[in-house]
């Protein structure tokens, strides 16, 4: 009994010491000793679609979820063509997610006709169409723009849309939008950034299918969101859709996914399947980690966690490089 009293102090120091550090005082913190910031993100939903009492089921998933600040849906919002009745069933099928939620425009939303050719094959719609398209998109959802920004903790999330009406590729950003997207990066250099968009990055996949990195299947215009992101190294993370790429696909998560060896690009499986997955964005002060659900097994998915530290942090007002 002595001897236990004889260490009983600086047994009691030490706790007290961890119990401080992992508090977060003297700007050390640690990502368990926060609540993270949770981001659930949707690959194409392609509404109504395929399978939709199991898209349905995963809108229940996520709303049982109780710390879920944002649902992220990467574009393809509508099924097919854009049409008025497919984006009435969007609007009442996001009705039911109990979340904030912000939705990207894909090119299903707004680049083709109402009506298909005789053959089936869609009609690319006249840059005035394109304009209706994407104010059909704004309108449906209540949404003041359809290209956004916002700031979470530290972190500064970008929201960019297809959006380009004079062009016949699938995923390209206007120039007013690419402007846009170079005043906001340079007035927030010091915040973490991630940007959500339709399309990967060149690079970012090998080549499993022929339309793979293609013009048609990357974020456009490629070569100057090259120098943008070049110019901007508080970038570091890129999620996307499009691609339509499995959690079961060897390139899901791979050393192929960072592009220039820097920025990640985050893949989405679309939601037109059996088997549908979610990656889920926890934001640490110091770092983001990654998961993806299973939702037909209902569970997380082993092996397919991925940590990211931010290239430049902010913690307490005080500068961190990693």
């Amino acid at each position: 009994m002595k001897t236990i009293n004889k260490f009983l102090p600086p047994l009691v120091i030490l706790l007290g010491l961890v119990a401080w550090l992992l508090s977060g005082s003297g700007h050390l913190l640690s990502a368990g000793s926060q609540t993270p910031h949770h981001l659930v993100v949707l690959g194409d939903p392609h509404i109504p679609g395929k399978f939709l009492p199991e898209k349905e089921a995963v809108i229940r998933t996520i709303n049982s979820w109780p710390d879920v600040k944002l649902v992220v849906a990467v574009g393809d919002i509508c099924e097919d063509l854009g049409t008025e009745p497919e984006y009435a069933a969007a609007k009442q099928f996001f009705g039911r997610l109990a979340k904030p939620w912000v939705l990207i425009p894909g090119n299903h939303d707004f680049i083709y006709e109402d009506v298909k050719m005789p053959d089936g094959k869609r009609i690319k719609g006249a840059p005035s169409a394109r304009q209706k398209k994407l104010a059909r998109f704004q309108k449906s959802f209540g949404i003041p723009a359809i290209y956004q920004s916002k700031l979470v903790d530290n972190y500064l999330l970008i929201f960019l849309a297809t959006d380009d009406r004079q062009s016949d590729q699938l995923a390209r950003i206007s120039p007013k939008q690419l402007a846009w997207l170079r005043s906001v990066l340079k007035s927030h250099r010091k915040n973490p950034t991630i940007i959500f968009f339709h399309a990967p990055l060149y690079g970012t996949l090998s080549s499993f299918s022929s339309y793979i990195n293609t013009k048609d299947f990357i974020a456009q215009p490629q070569d100057e969101l090259h120098e943008i992101l070049q110019n901007n190294p508080q970038v570091f993370l890129w999620v996307s859709g499009h691609t339509h790429v499995p959690a079961t696909n060897k390139d899901f998560r791979s050393a192929l996914n960072y592009y220039e060896n820097r920025v990640y690009t985050l893949h989405n499986a679309d939601m037109n399947r059996k088997t549908m997955w979610t990656n889920s964005l926890f934001l640490f002060p110091d770092k983001v980690v990654i998961k993806t659900y299973d939702h037909r097994l209902g569970a997380w998915s082993p092996g397919l966690e991925k940590t990211l530290i931010p290239p430049r942090l902010l913690i307490r007002g005080r500068q961190l490089h990693q």
